[in-house]
């Protein structure tokens, strides 16, 4: 009799997780994410279904025979409410089934995303007054913007290996401890000497390479290849946001609090993420003592045959990865937008208070306008994407078109900023162009995975390291440009023609095939 009751209560508990499931599938849809499984998929999961059938209704008789000895918590994550205290465990399952684990791992990537970016906006609103104070000119403060980089170029090659080799949860739990570090040590760095500031924000950026290639790693395990670019939409979408949130909090609390009260802020939440982030991740889904055996389903049944295996391969040899031409198309996207992008992140307040003479709050507002929908288009782009993957669309032609709207927007909008009579007209401009490269989410950064899935993380480090040299160049020569020209139309028009060069290249070798 208790054998029986306690089948008839999980046939009901049962009953009620699939009510809940279809309406989470329904929110979902609004998203995104497609939880359905389409016929192909179905026809894989039938077979086994049939076969395992009699094994689990063998299983559920002797889960109810031993429910005081098994763990209410992996019980909840197969959705078995079986165990002592049932309205806890019940409310355990429930939360869980509610909201698919891949959901909460891309939800926990966007905040770090944007606690990442937050973390260097920080300092491109805080060196104004630095410079004034100071009597840096333009020129060293372009070398003081790009410090972030001389060690952002080292951790982004040797980062993108490390999370090939141990996986983006233990590598991203370093490296977030790390930069709030820094982010805390910044005040009292640039308090003592240029030297000591010079070193932390080197040690800033050191720890920060590895967010990009942990990122886009850890998401193309936990999510199907037609949901891929919309998770790593989402989280670049709080890279985006970071922005924001950077450069309207750090005015405030330098007028309000001082220098040191955005940087500690920001240093406390990263800790914060941190207890968070390492006791509910792992690297693959089927780790997880919290994801449903229906959502490993969709997971795997949504991968490549070739997907990434757990098991540890050595990284091919760098001659190797540099003799395909989609190789060389990789690292032009990659070193094209870090050029524009970070020409845009440190001048951008810089740009409005001496070319409109803006004081620094109202330069803050009209730099975050275009973060912020950066934010919004970015998720849009890798949505776009993943339905044009869906109807049938190849991920070549997908990855080239996306690629060349990411850099033919910007470029022709930043010819258009030289024509800016108005700090508005000014941030219409801004925000077009970024807009329009949040699009490179869908082309160039979800393109590693296409041709190298074993060996992304390292592919990811290489081109990264090319891009963070660019980057370094273009922050520093933006400097040099506006000391000697006393302006920044000629820089805004080299930008832009690298812009185009680079979309002709990625049109005639970028590829969606595997090459590694």
């Amino acid at each position: 009799m208790a054998i029986t009751s306690s089948v008839n209560s999980l046939q009901h508990s049962s009953s009620l997780l699939s009510f809940r499931r279809i309406t989470t599938r329904k929110a979902l849809l609004g998203f995104g994410f497609d939880p359905r499984k389409n016929q192909i998929r179905f026809e894989n999961l039938r077979y086994s279904s049939e076969k395992n059938g009699k094994k689990r209704g063998e299983t559920v008789v002797s889960a109810a025979k031993n429910k005081r000895n098994q763990s209410p918590e992996r019980c909840a994550a197969e959705g078995i409410l079986i165990g002592g205290g049932g309205g806890e465990t019940e409310a355990i399952a429930e939360v869980r089934t509610m909201i698919p684990e891949r959901i909460k791992i891309v939800i926990l990537s966007a905040c770090m995303m944007c606690l990442c970016n937050a973390d260097r906006v920080v300092m491109s609103v805080a060196v104004v007054p630095l410079a004034e104070k100071l009597g840096w000119s333009s020129s060293f403060l372009g070398v003081v913007q790009s410090s972030f980089l001389w060690g952002y170029i080292f951790s982004s090659f040797i980062g993108g290996a490390l999370v090939d080799r141990y996986g983006g949860k233990r590598v991203l739990t370093w490296g977030v401890a790390l930069w709030s570090l820094a982010t805390l040590l910044t005040p009292w760095a640039a308090a003592h000497s240029t030297l000591a500031l010079l070193c932390v924000r080197a040690f800033f950026g050191l720890a920060e390479g590895v967010a990009m290639p942990s990122m886009t790693t850890l998401l193309s395990r936990w999510f199907p290849t037609d949901e891929r670019a919309s998770a790593v939409g989402i989280s670049m979408a709080g890279f985006h946001m970071g922005n924001v949130v950077g450069l309207l909090l750090t005015p405030l609390m330098l007028s309000s609090i001082g220098i040191s009260g955005p940087f500690i802020l920001f240093a406390s939440l990263g800790l914060l993420w941190v207890s968070t982030w390492s006791s509910g991740v792992t690297n693959n889904p089927q780790d997880s003592p919290f994801i449903t055996r229906s959502e490993l389903r969709l997971i795997q049944a949504g991968k490549p045959v070739h997907a990434p295996t757990n098991v540890a391969k050595p990284n091919p040899s760098v001659r190797l990865l540099l003799s395909k031409l989609p190789t060389w198309a990789i690292i032009l996207a990659n070193v094209t937008n870090n050029w524009g992008y970070f020409v845009l992140l440190s001048w951008m307040p810089v740009y409005f208070q001496t070319v409109f003479n803006v004081n620094l709050k109202q330069a803050a507002w009209f730099s975050a306008l275009p973060w912020a929908t950066m934010a919004v288009s970015g998720y849009f782009a890798g949505s776009a994407s993943d339905f044009l993957i869906r109807t049938g669309h190849s991920v070549t032609s997908v990855r080239k078109i996306m690629q060349s709207i990411g850099f033919m927007g910007p470029g022709l909008s930043l010819l258009c900023l030289n024509y800016a009579k108005t700090p508005s007209c000014a941030a219409v401009f801004m925000t077009i162009a970024l807009s329009l490269s949040s699009f490179s989410q869908a082309g160039f950064l979800l393109n590693m995975q296409d041709i190298a899935p074993q060996y992304a993380g390292f592919l990811h480090g290489i081109s990264n390291c090319a891009g963070t040299m660019a980057a370094i160049v273009s922050t520093i020569g933006t400097g040099y440009f506006v000391q000697w020209l006393g302006s920044f139309q000629a820089f805004l028009t080299v930008t832009a023609f690298l812009y185009f060069v680079t979309t002709v290249f990625w049109i005639l070798f970028a590829t969606g095939e595997r090459v590694f």
